[in-house]
């Protein structure tokens, strides 16, 4: 359960609040992050992580004082759905975001590929969409979420994104204030919450310059999930589909209803398919403690699909989207080889990062 609106507002003081404090003790947080990175494997991880939060903090509170001013500045709010209004609050994300991917790379060392064979909405000279756009991207936690936007932002494309999210991430004081100030949706788990309507209605009035970002898996794949996933689709005698997800390695079944409405609702959109591989087990931040990412490669794939292409028909684009499915599913498998096959001292014996399900013969 989510506190109350006005109760998560309370939030912005306590960061100022932090930050100051966090400033103060800057010393002395400094000398014991180094301290503790000399007892830990890796090169200097609680400095990066320390490094890193303070800049995540930093941008916490100048997001909200930004938030702040225009709310002023639109009278209080009462401008709030103007074009103009929404357009400066794109503006200022894009602004953190970009600030924030820089941080994460140089601190990190991470390095993003972009598939040489992948359509890209930041590379004019690919076949491309100036059209409305659906977005069908894998759910590998917040890293390569927030990567996903930020291309989608890049001031070379400046893509107004409609995201399709969880209501948990409301806790994030930045994005409970910018995300629900622009269209998006926040999903609440549990059934009759309304949003298969809520994404139509996103959809709805797409322009050229908007792209509705949709996660169809709902959430991280894990094994546990895998198995309920397939098991409700046995339980409705969805044999097609049960055996389409037992051959997935690394995702759940997509969820159609979603991406249903969103065609619907934007038959003149054209889609996008994104898989990315790099920070899929980071979900938590005990992950991101134990298995901090240095020196990592991000790898990213995109397929364009012209809304002229899509189906109409509800079980030929099921099937679509299970086909997609697959096809992203197996990209990841090869781009992971290929990844650990590249890895210093890799050997034919080295034991694979697991996957979900069973692996398939080659």
């Amino acid at each position: 359960m989510l506190p109350p609106r006005r109760v998560r507002r309370l939030t912005g003081p306590l960061l100022i609040g932090a930050l100051v404090t966090a400033v103060a003790l800057l010393p002395v947080l400094v000398l014991v992050a180094a301290v503790v990175s000399a007892w830990l494997p890796g090169r200097w991880q609680a400095l990066r992580l320390l490094s890193f939060a303070l800049v995540y903090l930093a941008l916490q509170v100048a997001g909200l004082v930004a938030a702040g001013g225009l709310w002023v500045l639109a009278g209080f709010g009462r401008r709030a759905h103007t074009a103009a209004y929404r357009s400066a609050h794109y503006t200022v994300l894009r602004l953190l975001l970009e600030v924030l991917m820089r941080a994460a790379r140089r601190l990190f060392a991470l390095r993003l590929v972009t598939d040489g064979e992948s359509w890209s909405p930041l590379d004019d000279g690919r076949p491309g969409s100036t059209n409305a756009m659906v977005v069908l991207s894998r759910h590998a936690g917040p890293g390569d979420s927030f990567l996903l936007v930020h291309t989608l932002m890049d001031r070379d494309h400046l893509r107004r994104p409609r995201i399709v999210l969880k209501d948990v991430l409301q806790l994030d004081p930045l994005l409970d204030v910018y995300l629900n100030r622009l269209p998006n949706h926040f999903v609440t788990a549990g059934p009759g919450t309304g949003s298969v309507e809520a994404i139509g209605d996103l959809a709805r009035d797409l322009g050229e310059e908007d792209a509705l970002l949709i996660f169809p898996e709902g959430a991280n794949a894990t094994p546990g999930r895998r198995v309920r996933a397939i098991q409700r689709l046995r339980d409705r005698g969805l044999q097609q589909a049960v055996r389409q997800a037992e051959a997935m390695q690394h995702l759940l079944p997509p969820r159609p209803a979603g991406v249903a409405a969103a065609l619907r609702a934007a038959p003149h959109a054209d889609v996008v398919f994104v898989a990315h591989t790099g920070l899929e087990h980071l979900s938590t931040m005990r992950d991101v403690w134990r298995h901090l990412p240095v020196d990592k490669t991000l790898h990213l794939r995109w397929w364009f699909v012209p809304a002229a292409e899509v189906p109409r028909g509800e079980d030929e684009r099921t099937e679509w989207l299970y086909s997609w499915w697959q096809t992203i599913d197996e990209w990841i498998e090869a781009t992971q080889r290929r990844e650990d096959e590249r890895s210093p001292g890799a050997d034919r014996g080295r034991r694979r990062r697991p996957a979900l399900g069973r692996r398939r013969r080659a």
